[in-house]
This record gives structure tokens, C-alpha cells and sequence, in this order.
């Protein structure tokens, strides 16, 4: 039995040490939660790349793209800062209509999630097989599911007595250490086979590796609604891994017009066993699927303009999907059906530019547009992730370097302030607003094999 519990708590400690690899912490310029952008020069234009990848990071985007971009290897880091948190109108009622049916009411009146910034590290690798083939192993991650409220109250108050599952009710108070929030990582390892096929077109194919981590705290008052409040909250990151595939194509349409398009599968990960009573279906988390196609036209000899369309199936993931009401009164947290998030599919529309100003120095600008994920119906569940940013707008500088062919590449992304605005479902005498903007600098440096 001992060396059971050793061992798991060594491959624990490993899943662990390998998420730490992509940063210090989960929060990323986020559609929902995922990035909108992998690889510098890709975030610099918005996200786009699914038709013209530019570094060895274009597995993230599409594998096929690994066969356009030249030998060697990418690595970089961005500082991350997202400012996030709720407030809310209006005092808990305390209202009861019987001694099993009261009022869920929310604590502060104000709160910001402090952890202000966050550094995020990535990689890339590609080497060539001859013209018509490489491979290459891309690492980079998601995250956005990431707050920590502090203060003298707790988000979700204290629990005033015992209640059936599905009903609860609170007062302001301190839980705990007086801290409530969650932090979600999530780690994908991508190695690529990309081919050329016909003439101007290259096919390529990742299966993914990928490696979750998950904490919740101070949710204790939500036990009274949860399938096993043993399993609810405050148990330390728990870690949760599975596979994917991604598949992508690239072609030339016509004299500088490409397309491009890349899908990949919804990934069954295995369940968050000290969350089973938290995420429904026992502690499931798999991670949505993901379809993205785009063009890529050639303006003069300088200027290339990209446009990508993304879609997020944030709706079939339960534990994201379901709807707080009325699944909360028909299903304990944790348990089949049980509540979720209640976010709704996404479509991402991206534009990037890229500007080469002479032989070795190039500049890039983007913009990204989506509607939020979060409907107003369900903003008590999501102070817990209030990923309700819609607009991204970036800039990027690209320089050679020294005479063996390497370069530099700065990005820059500022997200403004979106807010969504609802009624507590637990407490109509209480309105909930969530607010989240964002800002990213990132650098990376091109090693040329």
C-alpha cells in the first residue's frame, strides 16, 4: 500500500513538474480559455496562421504548416497580465420559503483576483526529411480558468446549517484562509509528421499528448449541492492527462492566395478524481474540439494579410456546458447532468498583417474579434472563471540576427475591458457583474538548424 500511494504521488509530482515547464501560473490572453495565438509571430497577427505558417510553433495552428517553415528551433517566453473579478449589486436575502429551500447569496460587495501577471514559456522543433517531409514536436498550453479572491469575506460566504442537495443558503462571513478560486493548466505536447502532396500543398498530422492540472478553494458552502463534498474543494491540484489528434492542410490557390484548415478532436481526459464532486460526471474534463480554416493573400511584394475563422465546441463538454439552472436542482455537483459553467460554443475571426519593412526586419499587426462565452444567466458560477474577453488587438517586430540566419521576435496584445451582466440564480435579490481585460508582451528567439 505504501509503495502505491509513493509511486502515484511520484507520477503526481512529474505531471506537475511538466505543466510548471509552460509557466508559473494558467492564465493566458484567452476565447473562453483557450489562447488566441500560439508562436510569437502568430499571437503578433491576432492569431492567425492556419494557411501561412511563419515558426515552429505552426503544429499549434496546423501540422501541415510544419513543412513551409525552415529548420530549427523556436523558444520563448511572454508576461501574461490579466485583471479579472466581480462585483456585485445588492446584499444576500437570506430568504427562506421553508426550512429546506433558502437563498444562495454572494459575500463582497467587490473583488479582484490578485496573481497580476504570469510567465509562459513555449517551444518548438522541426527538421526536414528530405523536400516533401518533416517532423517536429511543438509544446505549448491553454489556461484562463485562473482566480484567487482575497479578503476579509469569502466569495460564497459560510454555510448557516445543513441542507437537501440542491438547496443552500448563506450569510457574508470568512471561510478558510478567506481565499476562493480555482486554477486550471493544461499542457499539449505535439509531435508532427507534415508532407507535401500534388504541387503547392502539404497535408501533416499531431497526435497530441495532453496534461491537465486543477485546484479549486474555498467553494466549501456549495457542499450542500454537491454529489461528495469531500471531493469539492481544497484538496490541492489534482493532475488529469489523455490524447488527441490534430489534422491540417495547406494549399496554393493562385498566385499569392493560400488556404488553409486544421482540425482537432475533442480530447477524452481522464477524470479529476479529487474534483468528483465538483465537475460533473464524476470529476470529467476533457478538453473541446477545435476547427479553424483561413486565407492567406499576398498585397505586393511586402505585405501579406491573413484571415482565420475559429471555432471553440465549448458545448459539449458537460462539466463546461451544462447550465447552473435548472441542472443544480436536478443533479448534485459532481453527478451526471450536474451543473457547469453553461458557456456556449465560440467563433473566433481573426485578422493579421505582415509588413516586411526590408531584408531582415519585419512588423506584424492583428485583430480578433468573438462573442464571450458566458450567457448572463450564469455569471454566480463563473466569478470562479470569467473568461468574457472579446477583442484582441496586437503588434509584433521581427528582427534577423548575426550572420547564421537567427532571429528575435517581440509580440504585444492588449484585450479591453468586457463586463456581463446578470441575476443571481440562487438569490434574485442579488446582481452578479463580471469583468476581465487583458495584456501580453512575449519574446522569442529563433534558432536556425
Amino acid at each position: 500500500m505504501r509503495t502505491t500511494v509513493h509511486h502515484r504521488k511520484l507520477h503526481t509530482t512529474a505531471i506537475l513538474a511538466a505543466i510548471s515547464l509552460l509557466g508559473s501560473g494558467s492564465a493566458f490572453a484567452t476565447n473562453g480559455y483557450f489562447s488566441h495565438g500560439y508562436g510569437t509571430q502568430s499571437k503578433a497577427m491576432a492569431g492567425t496562421g492556419v494557411a501561412r505558417s511563419l515558426d515552429t510553433l505552426a503544429p499549434a495552428t496546423n501540422p501541415a504548416g510544419l513543412l513551409g517553415v525552415e529548420d530549427g528551433m523556436d523558444a520563448g517566453m511572454g508576461w501574461f497580465s490579466p485583471d479579472r473579478g466581480y462585483e456585485v449589486t445588492g446584499g444576500p436575502s437570506g430568504a427562506c420559503m421553508s426550512a429546506q429551500q433558502c437563498t444562495f447569496g454572494v459575500g463582497p460587495a467587490r473583488l479582484r483576483s490578485d496573481k497580476d501577471y504570469f510567465l509562459i514559456p513555449h517551444f518548438g522543433w522541426k527538421r526536414s526529411l528530405g523536400e516533401n517531409a518533416a517532423i517536429g514536436v511543438a509544446v505549448y498550453g491553454n489556461g484562463g480558468m485562473n482566480t484567487r479572491y482575497l479578503g476579509g469575506s469569502a466569495t460564497f460566504g459560510v454555510p448557516m446549517g445543513s441542507v437537501p442537495p440542491g438547496m443552500g443558503f448563506t450569510m457574508p462571513g470568512t471561510f478558510g484562509d478567506g481565499t476562493a478560486g480555482v486554477d486550471l493548466m493544461q499542457m499539449f505536447i505535439a509531435p508532427t509528421y507534415a508532407r507535401a502532396f500534388g504541387e503547392d500543398s502539404s497535408f501533416g498530422i499531431s497526435p497530441i499528448i495532453a496534461l491537465q492540472s486543477f485546484e479549486a478553494r474555498g467553494l466549501g458552502n456549495f457542499a450542500p449541492f454537491s454529489s461528495d463534498p469531500t471531493k469539492l474543494t481544497n484538496n490541492g491540484h489534482d493532475t488529469s492527462y489523455g490524447l488527441g489528434l490534430k489534422l491540417g492542410m495547406q494549399t496554393q490557390l493562385g498566385e499569392g492566395v493560400r488556404f488553409g484548415a486544421s482540425y482537432q478532436t475533442k480530447m477524452s481526459m481522464s477524470e479529476f478524481d479529487d474534483y468528483a464532486g465538483l465537475f460533473a460526471n464524476q470529476g470529467d474534463f476533457d478538453i473541446p474540439a477545435t476547427a479553424t480554416v483561413g486565407m492567406a493573400f499576398d498585397a505586393g511584394d511586402k505585405l501579406t494579410v491573413e484571415f482565420d475563422v475559429q471555432w471553440i465546441a465549448y458545448g459539449d463538454v458537460d462539466s463546461i456546458a451544462n447550465p447552473m439552472l435548472p441542472n443544480l436542482m436536478m443533479a448534485p455537483l459532481g453527478a451526471n447532468g450536474g451543473a457547469g459553467f453553461g458557456w456556449d460554443d465560440m467563433t473566433v475571426f481573426k485578422l493579421g498583417a505582415e509588413y516586411r519593412a526590408t531584408a531582415d526586419s519585419t512588423w506584424y499587426f492583428g485583430y480578433s474579434h468573438t462573442d464571450q462565452p458566458i450567457p448572463s444567466s450564469e455569471v454566480l458560477f463563473n466569478i470562479l472563471a470569467p473568461g468574457v474577453v472579446e477583442n484582441h488587438f496586437t503588434v509584433g517586430y521581427s528582427r534577423a540576427h548575426g550572420s547564421k540566419g537567427n532571429r528575435w521576435t517581440v509580440s504585444a496584445m492588449v484585450a479591453p475591458s468586457v463586463e456581463v451582466r446578470g441575476g443571481n440564480p440562487l438569490d434574485p435579490a442579488q446582481t452578479v457583474e463580471l469583468s476581465m481585460d487583458q495584456y501580453e508582451v512575449e519574446f522569442s528567439y529563433h534558432f536556425k538548424g
